[in-house]
């Protein structure tokens, strides 16, 4: 039997290691599970009825951070002390990799974001295994190991992704009626400092173009109320199910923007940082995604695509992008039994 300790930092982590510590439970191993308070992260865990440590919330700004990474590392630190696990698993964690070396125990982290350079330099060199998609630019030596496909994949693979039952019920929403899903973030990630997004005023353009076309869902990270009306009232962990029957995903979030991808939905992704990431050169080139650095540069590709009978194609091009790659959660767990005997 081993241990293995799961830093979870992101919504988007619930995802990625669930059916993976699912697996590890049924095989009689132990999980220990340290979670940060970001968003949802803690509605998913309540959601899926895993037992979690709360060790805080994320801080915002660079100094604030700073204080942060010492206080989580000791927080990890100590209950490392006390539960003692073999092994310590994040994804873009760098707290997970020095509590292993202060501990000698082994750390495996996972990440797929090359601009994240502040995060990279403080995890990656003390990292014992390092695990990316193999479109990841960058080769961090014997340590570096790369699979074919995206994080994305561990959780809305077809083997993996079951929808939730009622959604659109939920949200009064028709059996074929269209809609589009918009997100917008807070850009207080450590990697985001310096950038700004969607104004409001360009928000409502969008939403006006967008409503010539069906209903429009939001997803926001701010706590501004003028668009109070479009807002997404559902449960986080359904948005997958809400996703899979949309019309068009367009936003900042990232990790969004690849889930609509891999699921076969027009995807339209707004950030200064395009071009930075290697799974997003992918997915364009696979044409399931398309990336601006301004939301105004988006809107003819928008109009293009929804006045447009595109599902067919679209179809093809998921079905041809899940051919290429792989069941992410399989690959981990074979990962797992061949490096830890799990």
């Amino acid at each position: 039997m081993t241990r293995f300790l799961f830093d979870i930092g992101h919504p988007a982590d619930v995802h990625f290691f669930k059916n993976l510590i699912w697996e590890m439970q049924k095989r009689g191993h132990e999980t220990v599970i340290t979670a940060r308070r970001k968003e949802s992260t803690f509605q998913l865990l309540d959601y899926y009825n895993f037992d979690f440590l709360d060790i805080g919330i994320n801080k915002k700004g660079l100094l604030k951070k700073a204080i942060g990474l010492a206080q989580t590392d000791y927080k990890i630190y100590s209950i490392s002390k006390k539960l003692k696990p073999d092994v310590l698993i994040g994804f873009a964690s760098p707290y997970i990799t020095h509590v292993a070396k202060l501990l000698r125990k082994k750390s495996v982290l996972f990440n797929d974001t090359e601009h994240a350079a502040l995060n990279n330099k403080l995890s990656i060199p003390f990292s014992d295994y390092f695990l990316t998609p193999a479109c990841f630019m960058g080769d961090y030596g014997k340590k570096h190991i790369k699979f074919n496909g995206y994080k994305e994949l561990a959780y809305l693979h077809p083997n993996s992704f079951k929808e939730e039952k009622n959604v659109l019920k939920e949200l009064g929403i028709g059996k074929n009626e269209p809609y589009s899903l918009v997100r917008v973030v807070s850009w207080e990630a450590s990697h985001d400092v310096g950038y700004k997004g969607i104004s409001k005023k360009e928000l409502s353009k969008l939403i006006n173009i967008l409503e010539g076309h069906g209903r429009v869902l939001l997803s926001s990270e701010s706590n501004d109320d003028s668009f109070e009306e479009y807002q997404i009232k559902v449960h986080p962990a359904k948005i997958h199910t809400l996703m899979n029957h949309s019309s068009l995903y367009i936003g900042e979030g990232a990790t969004m923007a690849t889930e609509a991808a891999v699921l076969g939905k027009p995807s339209i992704y707004i950030s200064p940082l395009v071009g930075t990431m290697g799974n997003f050169i992918e997915l364009e080139k696979y044409g399931l995604l398309f990336s601006y650095k301004t939301i105004q540069e988006s809107f003819n590709k928008i109009q293009d695509i929804l006045s447009s009978d595109y599902k067919k194609e679209w179809e093809q091009k998921k079905k041809k992008l899940l051919r290429d790659k792989i069941d992410v959660t399989s690959f981990m767990i074979d990962f797992f039994e061949k490096e830890f005997n799990m």
